[in-house]
C-alpha cells in the first residue's frame, strides 16, 4: 500500500505544480486553489509513505517521477522546449530512480 500511496503523491505534485502554472502567479483563483488542494494531497500522502519507506528512496522516487512527469506534460500542454543538456540531465534522473528502486537494498 505504501507504494500506491508514493503514486498518489506523486499524482498530487505533478497536479498541483501544473496549476501553479496555470494560475499565472496565483493572479487566477481556481488554479491557484488547485495548486494548493494538489500540494496538500501529495504532502498528505508522502507524509502516510514515509511511515514504511526510508526517507530517501521515497523522496528520490517522488521528485525524480514528479521533475520527469511535469517536464513531459510542459512539453504537451504548454509548448516548453528542452536543450541537450536537459533532457540528459532528466534521463539521468530517472535512471537514478530505476537503478535504485531495481539494484538498491535500501527499497
Amino acid at each position: 500500500m505504501p507504494w500506491v500511496y508514493l503514486i498518489v503523491a506523486i499524482g498530487g505534485e505533478v497536479a498541483g505544480t501544473l496549476c501553479l502554472k496555470m494560475s499565472d502567479g496565483m493572479t487566477r483563483l481556481w488554479p491557484t486553489l488547485g495548486a494548493v488542494a494538489g500540494y496538500a494531497v501529495a504532502f498528505w500522502f508522502l507524509a502516510q509513505v514515509l511511515r514504511t519507506i526510508p526517507i530517501g528512496v521515497a523522496y528520490a522516487v517522488w521528485s525524480g517521477v514528479g521533475v520527469a512527469t511535469v517536464t513531459m506534460l510542459g512539453l504537451v500542454l504548454f509548448g516548453q522546449r528542452l536543450d541537450g543538456a536537459a533532457i540528459v540531465g532528466i534521463g539521468l534522473i530517472v535512471a537514478g530512480v530505476v537503478v535504485l528502486n531495481t539494484m538498491s537494498g535500501s527499497v
